[in-house]
């Protein structure tokens, strides 16, 4: 049964950093494109990066520069380190397969002002 845990959320102050963890309990892991997730109150779920298994990355604007995708190949796990958090970044984030398989419960990031 395919598992997506993601954890390493919480509240930090604007500025500060966070580092998220995804442990993917799936098959062929290394050759998958996986991405990163958010959704915020009242607002749909969007994209946040994507690494391929190649470790081709691509970011949303609002986060490029700032964020930094990667990947464990050996540890079946997906990492998003978060630099110069801004409250706008606060949402629950997620991480999922390319196509996305059932979604996780995510870990909440909030961002203080």
């Amino acid at each position: 049964q395919v598992q997506l845990v993601e954890s390493g959320g919480g509240l930090v102050q604007a500025g500060g950093s966070l580092t998220l963890s995804c442990a993917a309990s799936l098959s062929g892991f290394r050759f998958a494109t996986m991405g990163w997730y958010r959704q915020a109150p009242g607002k749909q779920r969007e994209p946040v990066a994507h690494i391929t298994g190649l470790g081709g990355t691509d970011y949303r604007a609002s986060v490029k520069g700032r964020f930094t995708i990667s990947r464990d190949n050996a540890k079946n796990t997906v990492y998003l380190q978060m630099n110069s958090l801004k409250p706008e970044d606060t949402a629950v984030y997620y991480c999922n397969k390319v196509p996305a398989l059932p979604w996780g419960q995510g870990t909440q990031v909030t961002v203080s002002s």
